[in-house]
């Protein structure tokens, strides 16, 4: 294990950026933000990584106290990485840069690759409630965990079980939402998202 590179300044900006400064530390914690992964998976959700910077990253990030490596029972017997809560603290860190980046977005370059969970923490921070939301884009579908407390915050695929809501929508309002030039209201009404659902959750989304 290499040792951790700093920027020796008595700053606390500095101290968290010999922490997650390196590339790829912060899209690595982006995934496990969606619970326990396996090293195979993360490698297909972060396509340019090569498998030594990889396997590097996620030793840095379990000396550093934001990962843990455990074995799965069987019959999966498999590894798996996981956020500790420390790892967990950087949501906001996380959805604040993603608000920050959303207008350099523009439009999807050909080089781009794009997975579908890849908007579920731009759209977490534009939804109000508690419950299971499922969303449904072109490119695929997520899951999200509104007001949850601890645990994953999203999961890649359909909802594990009935979800209180479904969205559909695309990418490009779901774009819009993260940047804030458009509001889930004006979507809705405006035919760009569907929610579906009867629940409390689904109605406060709708604006019934």
């Amino acid at each position: 294990m290499s040792p951790r590179r700093s920027y020796d300044q008595y700053c606390s900006t500095a101290r968290a950026l010999d922490v997650v400064g390196d590339r790829w530390t912060l899209l690595i914690v982006r995934e496990l933000l969606a619970g326990p992964r396996r090293y195979t998976d993360l490698h297909a959700d972060l396509p340019g990584v090569s498998t030594d910077v990889l396997a590097s990253r996620l030793r840095d990030m379990e000396r550093d106290g934001l990962t843990t490596r455990r074995r799965l029972p069987p019959p999966g017997a498999a590894f798996v990485y996981e956020l500790t809560p420390r790892g967990g603290e950087l949501l906001p860190v996380l959805q604040a840069l993603g608000t920050w980046g959303a207008p350099a977005l523009g439009e999807r370059r050909p080089t781009d690759a794009v997975r579908a969970h890849w908007f579920a923490l731009p759209l977490l921070s534009c939804l109000e409630g508690e419950g299971l939301v499922e969303v449904r884009l072109d490119e695929g579908a997520f899951h999200l965990w509104l007001g949850a407390e601890g645990g994953p915050v999203y999961g890649d695929g359909n909802a594990p079980e009935e979800p209180d809501a479904r969205l559909t929508l695309d990418a490009e309002t779901c774009g819009a939402l993260a940047r804030g030039s458009l509001t889930l209201h004006q979507a809705v009404t405006g035919g760009r998202v569907e929610v579906s659902g009867d629940s409390t959750l689904a109605k406060v989304l709708r604006g019934d």
